[in-house]
């Protein structure tokens, strides 16, 4: 499949910038019901963030972590810019492949895999993998032996990051000689590099300037125990577009790697996530019922925690909230206590609880903003509400 083919299934409206309203209106009031949410998928702030990424990290090749959103649009679009893409079992793997990308393309980014995910991976050829303990060796020398290896390292505690993953992933200090040395010189597999990860939405950027230095003491041991030169250093993701923070990470990053990385054929790698997907995507909603109880008014809306809001309940405070009349004349100024809810039986499907909106009706929208980030792809069919079939309308704006 040609990679300019998904693009061509979904044509691409293209709008100005001041017309996403406009947009949003037309589609909902001509293609869907209330009861069916959608998407709008803004091709050109994929644009823009890729130019971010390449301006504030000019030697690090992104390897988009398939895992945040899974939109095959998506997906063409970071690859016909130049994205990698990170993967973590045989489904995402398949879903790269299947949209004609290359599986040189692919990092298997996953410490833990599963024997089946191994072999399919050889079948296929993706070549490059993440490991941090001997029994992942083992695996690894019995089903893809000619598989080259990075190892993952533990990340320094960063406390302000969303989701810490060192807990669950990455070597100790003390480990990395006798794994490097069980990996190269007992079981003959290659380590190329070393790869870290310091958790979603890392808060403090010196982290990564601890976690460099991590990494250099590893290649330091390789060079000790006589393990062909290491060249790869994969410095994981944690990521995000929309605030100053993302460029003062890229300042400490870069400056760490002259200070502890000076051989020049070093090749730098990451695995963005949120980055991309974050602020590019708008969810439309609309309202399916609504309760007024004295000053205060509930809406129910058709979508909630089971579906795009499931991660919400850990960072709501990304999400933007729109109210929308689908009438542009009938907007109301009453503003009042209210409380959206999903559209399931669960009373703990509350997607905002106590904001400020202007009155609405049945039918009138409520527009997320940045949704584009572990929203959809984590959705499930609970009480058969099927979150998955969410349609996604691509868009492209510009500033005309």
């Amino acid at each position: 499949m040609l990679l300019s083919s998904v693009l061509g299934k979904g044509h691409v409206h293209q709008i100005p910038k001041d017309g996403m309203t406009k947009f949003i209106r037309s589609v909902a009031e001509e293609k869907h019901e209330a009861g069916q949410p959608l998407y709008v998928l803004d091709l050109a702030t994929i644009e823009g963030l890729m130019d971010k990424w390449n301006h504030s990290f000019p030697n690090v090749k992104p390897f988009y972590a398939v895992k945040c959103n899974t939109e095959p649009a998506l997906i063409t679009k970071l690859a016909n810019l130049g994205a990698n893409f990170d993967c973590a079992s045989l489904v995402e793997i398949d879903s790269v492949l299947s949209l004609g990308i290359s599986p040189n393309r692919i990092i298997f980014a996953n410490p833990c895999k599963a024997i089946s995910h191994i072999k399919h991976a050889a079948a296929v050829g993706v070549n490059l993998t993440t490991f941090d303990s001997e029994v992942e060796v083992d695996k690894i020398k019995k089903w893809h032996p000619q598989c080259r290896l990075l190892l993952r390292i533990k990340a320094p505690n960063d406390s302000g990051a969303m989701r810490p993953l060192g807990k669950k992933f990455g070597v100790l200090p003390e480990e990395i000689e006798p794994l490097l040395h069980y990996a190269c010189n007992v079981a003959g597999l290659k380590v190329v590099g070393v790869s870290f990860h310091v958790g979603s939405i890392a808060q403090d950027p010196t982290i990564y300037r601890e976690a460099i230095a991590n990494a250099r003491a590893a290649f330091d041991v390789a060079d000790y125990l006589g393990i062909p030169k290491m060249q790869i250093l994969n410095i994981g993701g944690g990521f995000r577009s929309s605030t100053s923070l993302f460029e003062e990470i890229a300042g400490v990053v870069n400056e760490a790697v002259k200070d502890y990385f000076p051989d020049p054929n070093l090749t730098m790698i990451a695995e963005p996530g949120r980055f991309f997907p974050e602020t590019a995507f708008t969810l439309v909603t609309h309202v399916i019922g609504k309760r007024v109880r004295g000053e205060k008014i509930e809406y129910w809306i058709d979508e909630g925690i089971y579906g795009s809001f499931r991660p919400t309940l850990y960072n709501s405070c990304f999400v933007g909230i729109k109210p929308l009349s689908t009438k542009a004349s009938e907007e109301s100024s009453q503003i009042c206590e209210s409380t959206i809810y999903g559209p399931s039986c669960d009373s703990l499907d509350e997607v905002a609880v106590d904001i400020k909106l202007p009155e609405l009706q049945l039918d009138d929208l409520i527009v997320f903003y940045n949704m584009g980030a572990y929203s959809k792809y984590v959705g499930s069919k609970f009480n058969g509400f099927d979150m998955l079939s969410t349609p996604t309308y691509l868009v492209s704006t510009n500033s005309s």
